[in-house]
């Protein structure tokens, strides 16, 4: 993903909200959203060249999104897969805690992540390999407080202007609910931010620009989908994918919706 805007237990009814775009160049093949035939629980769309995947859920509520850090100057092409880190918290048992510990010493040997893991009725956690923080434990490792996070291609809440606008176009998003009707407006906001508001990322100006919006749209890369999860209160989850052609048009869409504690 290069956009995740997280509401966690911001609104009465609706305890998870996820809006996230997932932007990659077109011709890198993907699978849509689905449950995988090698790991029946797991539910997400797949990178077809590495195995991983940026965004999940499984039927017992793990969840786990990866971003980016932009840092092109530090990019390796002998790293491993990033999205094997989403894959491999989804398929299997530890909590999120204990899945970051386990990386300690090993997340240098990847190129910059932001990882956010847990389960909706444990909590969420975040991890960024390019942030130190002594009084954290881990390299970065935090438990998320209730709230509305936004993450890019840099720190959590760094206030990017996607990044600041997501997050304010979420917090009122959130009061429509159920409808996610302006979930997916705010993700398929394409608006250029003013130069003098970006970043300097060591990539140029006028990607800077085109990376500047929630919606990506670039000649052979941009935002291939958009996903809205929620969670209930009763537990039920949907998952609802839609995913983009080149020229910004609708290709599909993908709507599941996994049962709850009321209905087991």
């Amino acid at each position: 993903m290069c956009l995740i805007l997280i509401a966690w237990h911001a609104h009465p009814r609706y305890p998870v909200v996820i809006a996230a775009n997932r932007d990659e160049f077109f011709a890198r093949p993907t699978e849509a959203a689905r449950f995988w035939e090698d790991a029946p629980e797991i539910l997400a769309g797949r990178d077809l060249t590495a195995g991983g995947t940026w965004m999940g859920v499984t039927r017992h509520g793990r969840f786990a999104a990866l971003t980016n850090y932009r840092e092109p100057e530090h990019k390796r092409a002998d790293a491993p897969s990033r999205g094997a880190l989403v894959k491999d918290f989804l398929a299997g048992t530890l909590p999120a805690e204990d899945y970051l510990a386990s990386l300690n010493g090993k997340t240098d040997a990847y190129n910059g992540f932001n990882l956010i893991c847990g389960t909706f009725d444990d909590g969420l956690w975040h991890l960024c390999n390019r942030e130190v923080s002594i009084a954290k434990g881990n390299k970065g490792a935090m438990r998320l407080p209730p709230g509305i996070f936004g993450l890019s291609n840099h720190l959590l809440d760094t206030p990017w202007p996607k990044v600041a606008q997501g997050k304010s176009d979420l917090a009122a998003a959130i009061k429509a609910l159920p409808s996610d009707r302006p979930l997916f407006e705010l993700l398929r906001d394409d608006r250029i931010h003013e130069d003098e508001r970006l970043p300097r990322t060591g990539i140029s100006l006028d990607w800077e620009r085109i990376l500047s919006a929630a919606f990506v749209r670039a000649p052979n890369y941009g935002t291939r989908s958009s996903t809205v999860l929620l969670q209930d209160t009763r537990g039920g989850i949907i998952f609802d994918e839609r995913a983009y052609l080149p020229d910004g048009a609708a290709a599909s869409r993908n709507r599941f919706r996994l049962e709850g504690r009321a209905s087991s």
